[in-house]
């Protein structure tokens, strides 16, 4: 990734919507109708891919997420491909949870959400803040199921 700009200009126009739409439904139906360990994509107009003709060998799992990227691009949301283990400063990681910069640091402090230091700043990992997010979101989706429970319980209508 070159710069930021790059990775947040992912908004395509409506004649890169149409091209990522074909795109994916043709990854997709080649993934359905194949068992195969990797799929070779090849030039368009070659007749095989013993004549040279430039080709790009990829395993189905990243065709998939090929696929998906393409779908969320066509439905104008944008995408950024993030490694799991890239660290993220406090800010970030604030800003990914929705929750101030302030909370956050208390939360670390706290032990809540695992994190390391580069001298004296802290770190936190995507992905122990992916993790973070889901359990969060599982004990809020809980507590709702259980709110709702109680609710038709007490014949509140909910």
């Amino acid at each position: 990734m070159s710069n930021e700009d790059d990775v947040l200009d992912t908004v395509l126009d409506e004649r890169e919507v149409e091209i990522a739409k074909a795109a994916q439904r043709c990854i997709v139906a080649a993934l359905d109708h194949s068992r195969a360990v990797s799929v070779v994509l090849i030039e368009e107009g070659a007749e095989h891919t013993n004549d040279g003709s430039p080709t790009l060998q990829l395993p189905p799992k990243i065709l998939r997420l090929f696929a998906d990227m393409l779908g969320f691009l066509s439905q104008g949301k944008p995408v950024a491909v993030i490694p799991k283990e890239m660290d993220l400063t406090t800010q970030q990681a604030a800003m990914m949870l929705n929750i101030s910069r302030p909370y956050l640091v208390r939360m670390l402090d706290a032990g809540e959400i695992p994190f390391h230091k580069v001298g004296s700043h802290r770190k936190v990992t995507f992905d122990d803040v992916r993790v973070f997010k889901e359990k969060r979101r599982a004990r809020s989706l809980d507590a709702l199921r259980e709110l709702s429970e109680q609710a038709q319980e007490q014949g509140m209508g909910y």
